[in-house]
């Protein structure tokens, strides 16, 4: 079986920044967040959880770690809660995936299809817009004032600070509209299930 999402960047527009991908039933959500993490352009150097909304009282799945004084009684190990079986004793159709609880990164997730069908071993992205917002720029706000300076005042003294930051070259644009396919689905391909082992 597979599953087809449609995962959605809260807050960000012109232009928006979704994908939407294929993940086969064997995944955990660990490796739906690895998934995730690579279909976006993350660095998965940050905290992170599913649960219904954001940062609600209810159901989470994460991995367990240092800060979380109590994985509470509602929250499951990401690494070993598959996605398929919990959608489906949850009844879900939409969820949200939140990365970096700093700059608190909200994904809108829609299940989009269950599909009786065995032939994706990995996961694959069939379609996506937007450039991922680089990582501790300061949230929707923050990223959204780079953009905004990087495309109308390029030649100011701070859109030079953020060039410089975003190791960009002097021939280089900024383009918010970048997203390659091709390169996102190379990124996927590197992730592995352990037959049953945690990732």
């Amino acid at each position: 079986m597979a599953l087809t999402f449609r995962i959605q960047l809260r807050g960000i527009k012109k232009p928006p920044v979704w994908r939407r991908i294929v993940i086969p039933s064997n995944f955990t959500f660990h490796h739906f967040h690895q998934a995730i993490q690579d279909a976006f352009g993350w660095e998965n150097v940050h905290l992170y959880q599913f649960e219904k909304s954001p940062f609600c009282h209810g159901w989470r799945i994460a991995v367990p770690n240092e800060y979380d004084m109590d994985f509470e009684f509602r929250s499951s190990d990401s690494r070993n809660t598959l996605v398929l079986d919990y959608i489906q004793m949850m009844g879900l159709k939409k969820f949200v995936y939140v990365y970096d609880f700093g700059d608190s990164w909200v994904h809108d997730i829609t299940l989009e299809d269950i599909a009786e069908n065995d032939m994706f071993a990995y996961s694959v992205c069939l379609a996506g817009k937007g450039l991922c917002p680089p990582e501790d720029c300061g949230g929707v706000w923050g990223y959204e004032d780079m953009k905004q300076l990087l495309l109308e005042a390029p030649n100011s003294e701070e859109a030079q600070q953020y060039r410089e930051w975003l190791c960009l070259d002097d021939e280089e644009d900024f383009d918010p509209k970048y997203f390659d396919i091709d390169e996102v689905n190379d990124m996927l391909r590197s992730i592995e299930v352990c037959n049953g082992e945690n990732p």
